[in-house]
């Protein structure tokens, strides 16, 4: 049978491999250039494990001709790793794009040991022989003996086919000059070696090699968090990304002069700019008051914790602590013209900016503030006239309604980003002819429209309608005066209208609302009835600030006035006022307790907070005290919060100072074991009716008979 030649190609180097068959002859595959040089096995190296080998051809065995055998191929070696990438890039901050790098590292260490092994002709080896002196030369003899058996091994296979009696005459005699070497004589000048360690027995002393593996032995690192990052198609994704956004910011102005172009890529780098700025505007606003919360760590404390001991020692009085005081810079000149806290976010409270000097109107502003940052409002929104007053939608906490200094009123929204109003009445769509004192959110209409509605000096009550994108306008009332109408040119009759300061809703009938004048009368009105009021009462001597309905008791509303007067009345009892308080200075405002129905504050222009509970004293304040720091300044307005004990208090410098209440100025009812008995409003009711009866007039003979 002819022999069997396979060309097997090997991946590196020319090398050819053979392989021959024949009948009762022992072959081995081997590498050569020669095709018929082959190489026996010798008798020695396992001739029945070779015998009983056989060579079985493959069935898929490629069949070659010997033009195809004898071709050969040739395999180039490199230094370069297969395995190092060829395509990395690196950021070049030089061009401002990432570069692919031409230089490559092809190293690739496969194992590394840090050995401790140091040349016997290096300084080191002299101090440490300088040293160990007497254990070196120990130390010399005993590796030496090491390497002799080492030598005695090898030449000791070498020599068995000579005879095995040289051998065993040549290791007795290395054996006895191992023993010469090795065991010193007894009487020899060498010296003694000492006990380096307090072992009990000598004979457990031996020398312990260096660990080699202790500078190698590390844990692997952490290769999971850099399996998804910086790849080229990561890279493509962002730059097709960044191009879309670049597309997008284009196709919204399209291009119309050549000059234009290089605004609008200004442009719309700035609006790159911005989106990068609006990633982090949320990250940047915790971390902002989580600094605020470390600054104002003390007040913060206080606003939670602190409670005045000494209130156990005094019953009927009880005081204010100043906690945080909001400003803002630009805001500094502009007195506070109206506060409202936020019905929803009870932390949130938005502030109105004008002036009340006529003779110096410039701007205003709209400020919302959160008690979690004190330092810097939340949002601001600028405006060209002075803002008199605002109010925030119970239902939408987002809306915010703004009377102005020059007759127009406008709606804020909050969630967007626009500092101008989403709606604002003009001269075309019935604006007033005067400041806007109030205004106030009132329930939806029948078609679901939101609606607001405002108070002028100019003597109209106006109702305003959000529809679509415009503010459509109802006069509900026109304050007019009772005095006899004026003569006017040609013989005109001219009926002359009062200048409304305020007004309010009440809180159960939605039709029933209070307005005062400058002249300081009260009109107790209806949405209902256009033409004439319900009722009037002559409350004050001068301008009525401020009116307000009671949050419990349904038939009870206050006023201040500028009379220096704050008084309580029923609007069923039409005989005068049921309280009626001199606090000695203007009031600038009045506010009910959203928690007792007997609890209300007033401010006055000397700098003062009167807290009054008429459970408690019904002729004296429990709290005056004083706020402002300078003299001059005037309290303008006050406002509760709905769920904290704090008041907030604005003053005619652009300042607004909130104020915790002592205990004694929040009292809740208690048994007799000194439990809190249950809060709700029939107990109000009743504890306002019970003062109420100790005041009224009994009713005289005549009118029982």
């Amino acid at each position: 049978m002819p022999p069997i030649k396979g060309k097997v190609k090997g991946s590196q180097g020319g090398s050819t491999l053979k392989v021959s068959k024949a009948r009762g002859q022992r072959t081995s595959v081997v590498g050569a250039k020669d095709d018929e040089s082959v190489t026996e096995a010798g008798e020695a190296h396992g001739e029945e494990w070779m015998q009983a080998k056989t060579l079985i051809k493959p069935e898929d065995q490629l069949e070659l001709s010997e033009e195809e055998l004898k071709e050969e191929f040739t395999r180039i070696l490199t230094a370069n790793n297969p395995h190092a990438p060829q395509n990395i890039v690196r950021y070049n901050f030089k061009e401002g794009c990432f570069k692919q790098t031409s230089h490559v590292d092809q190293l690739a260490i496969h194992f590394s040991l840090d050995g401790n092994m140091i040349h016997k002709d290096s300084d080191e080896a002299r101090r440490q022989k300088a040293k160990y002196g007497a254990t070196e030369g120990f130390l010399e003899k005993k590796w030496s003996a090491v390497a002799s058996e080492q030598a005695i091994s090898e030449a000791g296979g070498e020599g068995k086919e000579e005879g095995e009696g040289e051998g065993e005459k040549e290791e007795g005699e290395d054996g006895e000059k191992r023993d010469e070497d090795t065991t010193p004589a007894p009487g020899g000048s060498e010296a003694k070696l000492t006990n380096q360690f307090n072992f009990s027995e000598r004979a457990s002393q031996t020398y312990n090699n260096p660990y080699r593996e202790r500078g190698s032995q590390t844990e692997p690192p952490p290769r999971a968090n850099f399996s998804s990052t910086a790849n080229q198609w990561e890279i493509y994704d962002a730059y097709m990304e960044d191009l879309e956004k670049q597309e997008k910011a284009k196709e919204k102005k399209a291009p119309t002069k050549k000059d234009d172009d290089k605004t609008r890529k200004k442009l719309t780098a700035l609006e790159t700019q911005s989106d990068d700025i609006s990633r982090i505007g949320n990250a940047s606003k915790i971390i902002e008051r989580m600094v605020n919360q470390n600054t104002f760590d003390d007040v913060a404390q206080d606003f939670k914790y602190w409670e005045d001991v000494s209130d156990e020692y005094r019953d009927q009085e009880g005081t204010c602590l100043p906690l945080w005081k909001f400003t803002y810079d630009k805001a500094k000149r502009l007195a506070v013209t109206s506060l409202c806290t936020n019905p929803k976010y009870k932390d949130l409270f938005a502030v109105g900016h004008g002036s009340y000097d006529f003779m110096k109107q410039t701007r205003g502003m709209v400020l919302c503030y959160s008690m979690k940052n004190p330092s810097f409002p939340e949002f601001i929104y600028p405006t060209d006239s002075g803002v008199m007053c605002l109010d925030i939608h119970p239902e939408h906490p987002y809306l915010v309604a703004v009377g102005f200094y020059d007759g127009s009123v406008g709606v804020f929204n909050m969630t967007k980003q626009d500092t101008k109003p989403l709606y604002q009445s003009t001269a075309k769509t019935g604006k007033h002819t005067d400041p806007v004192w109030q205004v106030a959110w009132q329930k939806d209409d029948l078609d679901n429209n939101l609606n607001f509605f405002s108070v002028s000096s100019d003597g109209r009550v106006t109702s305003w309608t959000l529809v679509k994108n415009e503010l459509t306008y109802t006069d509900v009332i026109q304050l007019k005066l009772d005095d006899v109408p004026q003569e006017g040119p040609e013989g005109t009759q001219l009926t002359p209208l009062g200048c409304g300061t305020c007004f309010d809703f009440h809180k159960q009938t939605d039709y029933l609302f209070l307005v005062g004048t400058e002249e300081g009368k009260i009109h107790k009105c209806s949405k209902a009835y256009s033409s004439q009021f319900l009722d009037t009462f002559d409350a004050h001597h001068m301008a009525v600030y401020s009116v307000q309905w009671n949050y419990f008791h349904p038939k009870i509303f206050i006023s201040c006035s500028a009379d220096w007067s704050v008084k309580i009345w029923d609007h069923t009892y039409k005989k005068g006022p049921m309280f009626t308080f001199d606090l000695g200075s203007s009031v600038g405002d009045v506010a009910w307790a959203p928690y007792s129905a007997t609890v209300f504050a007033a401010v006055t222009a000397d700098g003062k907070v009167h807290v009054f509970d008429l459970n408690i004293n019904k002729y004296e304040p429990i709290c005056e005290q004083a706020v402002v720091q300078k003299k001059k300044t005037k309290l303008c307005h006050i406002a509760f919060n709905p769920s904290h004990p704090i008041i907030l208090v604005g003053d005619d410098r652009g300042y607004v100072t909130s104020l915790k209440l002592s205990p004694n100025l929040r009292k809740y009812p208690k048994d007799k074991k000194g439990n809190p008995l249950n809060q709700g409003p029939e107990f109000e009711i009743g504890k306002m009716d019970k003062l109420l009866a100790l005041v009224r007039e009994p009713p005289s003979t005549t009118e029982k008979n």
